[in-house]
């Protein structure tokens, strides 16, 4: 016994009960009422004990998690640990459902997410296989057609025969973006550096028989020069180096320069023979501005010189359900493939990526199979995938689409644009501020920029806008970082590179929370006011 306690002790007896029941009808009772907090009122619990995240240092919290041992015996009922997860743990995480968090392309989630998840969970399905997930893989397939038909817009005797075709694949759920642009470009490597005589291709035999039997010393990737650090990464994964994921500028409104990108594609193609371009990424809501790249025009370019056309619309792909702002993603029904996020304005919880090919078949190019699993002739869908098991997200995402319509997460996309774009005119109204880009979709960047300096600003050479430049960036550094650090709101920082001027520390919004509105906006601006007041005009 300990302080009265019975001790805990591990053996088959209280291991089954923790499998399969609660230790005891308290138990039962405890874990429900934990289960009402988490299923109905985490949101409101963080609402009202903490802003965004509860004031305390990371040195600080660090020092309470050092304990490296595992006990031999249980140290908690699980009770005891779901208390702890929500008075302890919750209140230093950061409160993403808050709509002052306006910083990072993560916010709240329909309270009814938690209830799917929480199925999703018990019934601990695996659609790498059939034997691991039997409807839950036909459903999968029925979700994968329903966001492809958005995308591309084939009609119904193309859906009719690939819905539930195993010989076809209409595209992959994967864990994040990252993984879904790294399968996109894994597939166009493989159709790009594809079998010959006497080369069986690139999946095979390696990138370095690939180039031999190609006649190449290099392939490449075009990107705008604000692409996803994703496709860096891919680079390095393909094997064909990220230094050659090749950066194109952007124009003045953050979108890839498309002389600059038709000089690049002229230039390989007729100057540098031992070069091939393997594909063109075009960006639908770019991670710093949320610009969505001139997606027509690069499709012309694509099908001009016969290259792999991908877009990363991550971020943007949801606007597809907007009757109002569709247009925005005009020309994306003519990539080859297609990254889009469940987790980002899908709103479902995290871990849930997805990539679309609109050739049904192009996947064959990328197929694995193992006796023990995913067997010639199956029709598993981990076949076709670059990850092995996974959990069931499209029970998630499926069920929202019944549960929220194209309407619904029509109005979400539509409040995030407008609410966006109302932000921005309120930043121009405010003398203490600059807006460096306005919202093309939801995600806008300003900085701190008081009047004095911009005065100083007109009449300064390149040398003192330097000066100027490196000076504002200071300011919004310091700005930045105390916002976060009071905790009452949140604002994300990047720094805008910039080819023909000196680079720009900004602040970051993402409009996505539903519960942000013009009168939360202009409260964080007024704190920021506030800390500008009183950490650089006290100064003087």
């Amino acid at each position: 016994m300990t302080n009265g306690k019975k001790d805990l002790v591990a053996n088959w007896q209280t291991l089954q009960r923790i499998f399969i029941r609660p230790e005891s009808e308290a138990s039962r009772t405890a874990l429900v009422k934990y289960m009402q907090q988490i299923l109905f009122g985490l949101h409101d619990f963080l609402k009202e004990n903490v802003g965004i995240t509860r004031e305390a240092s990371l040195l600080e919290l660090s020092q309470q998690f050092t304990d490296s041992r595992i006990n031999k015996n249980p140290k908690k009922k699980l009770e005891d640990v779901i208390r702890g997860l929500i008075e302890d743990i919750a209140p230093h995480a950061v409160n993403v459902a808050s709509p002052y968090f306006i910083g990072h392309m993560t916010s709240a989630i329909p309270f009814f997410m938690v209830h799917l998840a929480t199925i999703t969970a018990a019934l601990n399905q695996n659609p790498v296989k059939l034997e691991t997930s039997k409807v839950v893989s036909i459903l999968e397939r029925q979700v994968l057609a329903k966001i492809h038909r958005q995308i591309f817009v084939l009609g119904d005797p193309f859906y009719k025969e690939h819905v539930q075709n195993p010989q076809s694949t209409l595209g992959n759920f994967v864990e994040d973006g990252t993984l879904a642009n790294l399968t996109a470009l894994w597939v166009a490597r493989n159709v790009c550096l594809n079998p010959k005589k006497g080369f069986s291709g690139v999946e095979k035999e390696g990138i370095a028989a690939a180039y031999r039997s190609h006649g190449i010393e290099r392939s490449v990737v075009l990107v705008s020069r604000l692409a996803h650090y994703s496709l860096r990464k891919a680079g390095g994964v393909l094997g064909i180096g990220n230094e050659n994921i090749l950066p194109v500028d952007v124009d003045e409104n953050n979108r890839i320069d498309l002389a600059g990108l038709v000089r690049t594609v002229d230039r390989i193609r007729e100057n540098d023979n031992k070069t091939k371009i393997l594909a063109l990424v075009g960006i639908a809501g770019t991670t710093e501005t949320g610009t969505v790249d001139p997606l027509p025009e690069m499709a012309q370019i694509c099908s001009e010189n016969r290259i792999h056309f991908h877009v990363d619309a991550a971020w943007g792909g949801p606007t597809l359900l907007s009757g109002k702002y569709r247009h925005l993603l005009a020309g994306i029904e003519q990539a080859d493939s297609v990254t889009i996020d469940g987790h980002k304005q899908f709103y479902l919880p995290m871990g849930c990526g997805m990539v679309y090919f609109k050739d049904p078949y192009i996947m064959n190019s990328v197929a694995y199979h193992a006796e023990y699993i995913n067997r010639p002739g199956s029709v598993d869908l981990g076949i076709r995938s670059l990850v092995g098991s996974r959990a069931a997200t499209s029970l998630v995402l499926g069920s929202a689409l019944d549960i929220m319509g194209a309407g619904g997460y029509g109005l979400l996309i539509d409040h995030g644009i407008d609410t966006a774009r109302d932000f921005a005119s309120e930043i121009q109204k405010r003398p203490l501020f600059e807006l460096v880009t306005a919202p093309q979709l939801n995600i806008l960047t300003y900085r701190i920029f008081p009047p004095e300096l911009q005065k100083a600003w007109q009449a300064a050479g390149p040398e003192k806008k330097k000066a100027l430049n490196n000076r504002l960036n200071r300011i919004n550094i310091r700005v930045q970082r105390q916002q976060r650090e009071a905790g009452k709101s949140f604002v994300s920082r990047t720094t805008l590179k910039r080819t023909r001027e000196e680079d720009k520390v900004v602040f970051r919004a993402v409009i996505m929370n539903p519960m942000t509105d013009p009168d939360t906006l202009r409260e964080i601006l007024d704190e920021q006011e506030k800390i500008y007041q009183d950490s650089f005009l006290s100064d003087k």
